[in-house]
């Protein structure tokens, strides 16, 4: 049995709200790069060398990429020879967030009461935290700041079966059609099928987490992707929603088996900005 220390945990924590919300990633910055070059609408093709040079200022300055620093979602993937000593660990991520958000001077988006006063809670918290039981003696945390703005478009479907592959690239082109510009495009469009309504809307926001643009290792999986990202560039959305070519980034499908009598698919659509880091203790 390994032990790891929650006050080792809280660190690491504060630390990738920070990183995730400074810098991205070298596979969103080659995307982007790559957008800048195949985009064919002048409007389009300033925006995208705008979020090149913003990124370059927010990296060499330690500035928020964004002013919505997100709400702090924080996935752990515990190995089963872990023991966490010296606090809970729920309350050593919470800390780390509060932390994080709270040293680096990031907008805390958080609020209370959502239907009705919705107080601050003025430090970030708290975060959403998914945890799984891996094998292994490691904890593996990765912090992903999701904006509001894209996350608002998320989309759950609970589709007839026989509505089958066209249903799900149907379904997921309208998602991104109707949320326009307002997810702030170009996007990673994050593609949950199977499983149950909550299963598979956890699916799709973790398959933001994959390299961008790096293919289902299934190959009908994999089709399906080029198929989607296909037909969301041919949208015409573009750029902050301004026109051109390239409105996403990357399609990226996850799924799961599921019951015989439902299709469930969910979409959670990911800004330009995406922001995600992660550790291995």
């Amino acid at each position: 049995m390994r032990e790891i220390k929650s006050s080792v945990i809280t660190e690491a924590v504060a630390v990738l709200c920070r990183e995730a919300n400074f810098e991205l990633g070298e596979d969103v910055l080659a995307a982007l790069k790559k957008a800048e070059q195949v985009e064919e609408s002048p409007p389009g093709k300033e925006i995208l060398r705008q979020l090149l040079e913003n990124a370059r200022i927010a990296k060499e300055e330690s500035l928020p990429l964004c002013q919505d620093c997100g709400t702090a979602i924080v996935f752990l993937e515990a190995g089963q020879d872990v023991h966490i000593v010296g606090g809970d660990l729920n309350k050593a991520v919470e800390e780390g967030v509060r932390r994080g958000y709270t040293d680096n001077y990031l907008r805390k988006s958080m609020v209370r009461q959502p239907f009705s006063n919705r107080v601050n809670t003025k430090d970030n918290t708290p975060p959403v935290i998914h945890t799984e039981i891996v094998p292994g003696d490691r904890l593996k945390i990765i912090l992903l700041a999701k904006g509001g703005g894209a996350e608002n478009m998320s989309r759950l479907a609970m589709l007839k079966p026989a509505e089958g592959r066209q249903g799900v690239i149907d379904f997921a082109v309208k998602t991104v059609e109707e949320a326009g510009g307002k997810a702030c495009p170009p996007l990673i469009v994050g593609v949950g099928v199977g499983g149950t309504a909550d299963t598979v809307m956890l699916l799709a926001k973790k398959a933001l987490l994959r390299e961008v643009g790096k293919p289902n290792p299934e190959p009908e999986i994999a089709d399906l992707e080029k198929e989607i990202f296909k037909r969301v560039n041919d949208s015409g959305i573009g750029p902050m929603g301004c026109g051109g070519r390239v409105t996403a980034l990357a399609v990226h499908a996850e799924v799961l088996p599921a019951h015989i009598a439902s299709l469930p698919v969910a979409v959670n659509l990911q800004c330009h900005s995406a922001r995600h880091k992660e550790i291995v203790l």
